[in-house]
């Protein structure tokens, strides 16, 4: 069994050491509810509505903010991910970071950038399916608009995915409720795995966020959810084993048919 941890969070746009404290702050909360893993959401550590700012506080992928964050993870004795904005050269990615004390950093950049807000910031990641192991699992990785597309999660589930990740952003709007309580379990529904979406909280000047985070198990079963725009942190306990009859019922990757 893993415990993890869900960080709804209402960054502070462009304050980076603020936002560092909220994941800390969590990450202590986190590590005394006996999680395993935290997760944060996306462009946590500058956050998500930032605007330009963020070019100016995006980081190489050894920088200081990933080395925060391992130092967090060290201190607390879990697992962290966390959004950030990755600087590799002239580009700028939108990233996640997942840190695990002394273990080398994973990153993953997204993939499916959502509209002229982020087009005009980052520049897409390549399709990346590789996994972490963690505590018996393979974890993989989306952020936010990506786990909307159905392809994205069944390229992880056959990579061997047990669980999918999603730091995420969701704003506020009329199809909020429907992708978090709606797509988002079907997508674990449709390829037996674990998601986990985790999303911001409140306002900035540029977006309101829904909430609604949530853990999904492979039956599509909400483990825990916010049904609120509130900063919150959530508990939800990851037990493969206890899935088996879902999976022995709906057998989705194994029937899948090659076109």
């Amino acid at each position: 069994m893993m415990r993890i941890a869900i960080l709804q969070m209402t960054a502070v746009p462009g304050d980076v050491a603020a936002n560092l404290e909220q994941i800390e702050t969590a990450a202590a909360q986190a590590a005394a509810g006996g999680a395993d893993l935290l997760i944060a959401p996306e462009l946590a550590t500058t956050g998500y509505g930032a605007g330009d700012v963020i070019a100016d506080l995006a980081e190489a992928a050894e920088g200081p903010q990933v080395r925060q964050l391992t130092a967090l993870s060290e201190k607390h004795r879990l697992a962290l991910v966390a959004g950030f904005a990755e600087r590799d050269g002239e580009q700028l990615f939108n990233s996640l970071v997942m840190v695990d004390g002394g273990t080398a950093p994973g990153f993953y950049r997204k993939t499916h950038l959502y509209g002229d807000y982020e087009r005009a910031l980052f520049t897409p990641g390549d399709m990346d399916s590789a996994l972490r192991s963690f505590h018996g699992l393979k974890l993989g990785f989306l952020i936010c608009y990506d786990v909307e597309f159905p392809e994205n999660v069944r390229r992880l589930a056959r990579a061997g995915a047990d669980a999918v990740l999603v730091p995420t952003a969701l704003p506020q709007g009329p199809f909020a409720g429907f992708i978090a309580a709606t797509v988002v379990p079907v997508r674990a529904f449709e390829n037996q795995v674990f998601v986990v979406y985790a999303n911001h909280g409140g306002d900035d000047d540029n977006f309101s966020y829904a909430g609604l985070s949530r853990a999904i198990g492979p039956d599509g079963r909400c483990l825990a959810a916010s049904d609120t725009d509130e900063a919150a942190l959530l508990f939800a306990d990851i037990e493969p084993d206890a899935f088996d009859e879902s999976r022995r019922a709906n057998t989705y990757l194994a029937d899948l048919r090659e076109t």
